[in-house]
């Protein structure tokens, strides 16, 4: 399988060549356009407990299932928000973990989970009790909002992040919640609240933008109505 990642700095979109045969799966209503030659499909992958686990990670019940069936294909795949695309290729030996509204698509041999979160991490991450795994061998593509800045730490390096800026990271980092200054009330007004803590080694994936900060700017636009 062909691919390139188009208009990289603005509004990106994915190419896709296809040889007969091949598939790809990719979030729902992320097709843009495809070859006659191209099959389209509705699939709940995994049954029906996984595709509950997905909607519980902010994700949609089905995937899209994409098959030249007859012949070599092109397929364009976009995602519902303006930022970045960027591909990763997974060889098995681990997983990656991805916040709500990251995966936008993926090689017919990678697999898409959920992964439960600890009772802390579920209540004050931001992301749930359920986060969005992607395993296998393959290729993702995850997109974010903004654009996607890698933060590579070496073993026993620390990084804390803003949890909406979150975007994916390996699933064997450690990383832990806490706040952002020493005390609750300083932690609050400072608009940053609750951060996760990575311990390296690993590379955490973060978005320059973040929705709740862009929800509640343009809120103050939308005209109240006081009937």
């Amino acid at each position: 399988m062909e691919y390139k990642i188009l208009y990289e700095q603005a509004f990106p979109i994915v190419e896709v060549k296809l040889q007969k045969g091949e598939s790809l799966k990719a979030e729902s209503d992320a097709m843009v356009s495809m070859s006659p030659t191209v099959d389209l499909n509705g699939k709940m992958e995994g049954g029906l407990l996984k595709g509950l686990g997905r909607m519980l990670a902010g994700e949609k019940f089905f995937f899209q299932t994409l098959i030249a069936n007859r012949g070599n294909g092109q397929v364009l795949l976009a995602p519902s928000i303006p930022g970045t695309i960027t591909d990763i290729t997974l060889d098995g030996s681990y997983g990656l973990c991805v916040q709500k509204d990251g995966f936008l698509a993926a090689t017919e041999h990678i697999e898409v989970s959920t992964q439960m979160q600890n009772l802390t991490r579920g209540l004050f991450s931001g992301e749930g009790f359920f986060i969005l795994k992607i395993s296998g061998r393959g290729t993702a593509f995850i997109n974010s909002y903004g654009a996607i800045h890698p933060i590579n730490l070496e073993a026993g390096e620390e990084v804390i992040i803003d949890n909406a800026h979150l975007v994916a990271w390996p699933d064997y980092m450690s990383y832990k919640i806490e706040k952002a200054s020493k005390g609750w009330v300083s932690s609050f007004t400072s608009g940053e609240g609750l951060v996760c803590r990575f311990t390296g080694p690993g590379t955490v994936l973060i978005q320059t933008r973040n929705p709740k900060g862009f929800g509640s700017w343009i809120q103050q636009f939308i005209p109240v109505n006081n009937k």
